[in-house]
Order: structure tokens, then C-alpha cells, then sequence
């Protein structure tokens, strides 16, 4: 459909012998938050991986507006408008926030400086990092490194984010502060995709929450539906376990 931003087909990943994402279909469409949940080593991570194309995808097809990501756009232009945030921030330390949020525009983009550093501000304002513009990332908490790497990926403007478990590196008091700028983000109608273990957030935030277990999408759901009625006997036994340590 022509509101698709992103549709995933039939992907595969294998390292070696090992299949870690077998069959995985889905799609994307503008302004939804769909949230992946699942037991580690399910194929959360890699299916971010194989979707920005940190990892090759062993088959299948990954389609932006309808084209093939991997052979119909410049790679550069693609990772600009589907940007990563990962869970260990991925800062460039020998620059300050400002630096890292001004780079990639230049880079990529070709905006001058003073755009740059205009747009830079614009969305440390945003995410509540504007007065530590200046620090170093050696100088923040994981919270504020989170943060400022949020900030970064926005001032590429995308059309998508990706969030690889965004706050599981983060001490349990810093968890929310980045929770809150991703909420600001979707009631904002940012159209984002992420992997967590944040099942408050999932129920609450998403449009839809995709369950994965080995290597597959189990359950697609909306989160009222898949949190007090999963059709599937493992989303039940991950759902009871997780829960009875979270909500």
C-alpha cells in the first residue's frame, strides 16, 4: 500500500549454519510505533541489523516507498531517512554533542555549518540535552548519552527510527527519562520501530507489538490485544514471566 514506509519480505539471516531470522514479513506504515518483544536471542537485534544493513540479509527483500532498499537507494540517502539509535549510544568521543549532532548532517546531507549547528540545537532543546551542547560523552550518564545519540538521529531528519533496545544499558533510574523523549516522539507521530524489554512502554505506547521467538514473528498484535489475550501458548509463558517482574 502506498502508506508503506517500510515492508519487509520473506527475510532470512543465517551466520554460518544457524538461521537466526527465518521468514520474517512485515510492514511499516507512516506514524505507527511498533514495538519488538521476545526472549534474547530471538532475532530481535538482527532483524534491526538486516533492516539498516549493519547485517546483510541472507535473503529475502527489505522495500522503502515500494523500492528495494538494497539496490534502488543510495545507501547513504536510505540510512539518513531510517536512522538507528543503538543501545551503547554509539557517540563519537572525541567530539562534543554538539560535534556529533553537526557531523553527519555535513556529511550526508551537505548542510551547511550553520544550518547544522541551527538544527543540532533545535533537537538537543528537544530531548532535554541543550545545556550540555558542549560536554563530552565521557562527561554524561548513560541517560544523557541516550539522549543526545536520540538527538543525533533526528537532526538527520528521518522518516523512521530504529531503537536497538535503547535503554537496557542504562541504569534503572535513567530508564525513564529516555522513555519519556521516546513518547514525546510518537505522540509527536514519529514513525519508529524497537526492539525492547520495556513492556510498560510496549502496552502503552505502540500501535502494535510484534512477539519473535526463534527467528520468527509469532504474534502481531495491537498491544490491548496481545498483553491481556495472546493467541499463542509462548507469547503466554514469556508474557507471565516478564510480567511478573515488571508491571
Amino acid at each position: 500500500m502506498a502508506d508503506n514506509i517500510l515492508e519487509i519480505r520473506h527475510l532470512v539471516k543465517s551466520f554460518g549454519d544457524h538461521e537466526v531470522l527465518r521468514d520474517i514479513s512485515f510492514q511499516v506504515k507512516k506514524g505507527e510505533v511498533i514495538c519488538i518483544i521476545g526472549s534474547s536471542g530471538s532475532g530481535k537485534s538482527t532483524l534491526l541489523r538486516c533492516i539498516n544493513f549493519l547485517e546483510q540479509p541472507t535473503g529475502g527483500q527489505v522495500l522503502y516507498h515500494g523500492k528495494n532498499a538494497e539496490t534502488e537507494w543510495k545507501r547513504t540517502l536510505y540510512n539518513s531517512k531510517v536512522g538507528m539509535v543503538f543501545q551503547s549510544f554509539n557517540l563519537f568521543g572525541n567530539m562534543n554533542v554538539l560535534e556529533n549532532c553537526v557531523a553527519g548532517q555535513k556529511l550526508v546531507l551537505k548542510t551547511n555549518r550553520a544550518e547544522a549547528e541551527k538544527r543540532a540545537v533545535h533537537y538537543l532543546e528537544k530531548v532535554g540535552m541543550g545545556a550540555y551542547r558542549h560536554a563530552r560523552p565521557a562527561q554524561l550518564s548513560g541517560g544523557q548519552k541516550q539522549r543526545a545519540a536520540i538527538a543525533r538521529a533526528l537532526c538527520m531528519e528521518p522518516e523512521i527510527l530504529l531503537f536497538d533496545e535503547p535503554t537496557s544499558a542504562l541504569d534503572p533510574e535513567m530508564v525513564g527519562e529516555v522513555l519519556n523523549v521516546m513518547q514525546d516522539l510518537a505522540s509527536a507521530g514519529m514513525t519508529m520501530l524497537i526492539v525492547t524489554h520495556e513492556m510498560s512502554f510496549a502496552r502503552d505506547v505502540a500501535s502494535r507489538v510484534l512477539f519473535m521467538d526463534g527467528g520468527v514473528i509469532l504474534e502481531d498484535s495491537p498491544p490491548a490485544q496481545l498483553f491481556t489475550a495472546p493467541a499463542q501458548q509462548r507469547t503466554q509463558e514469556f508474557l507471565k514471566r516478564v510480567l511478573s517482574r515488571q508491571l
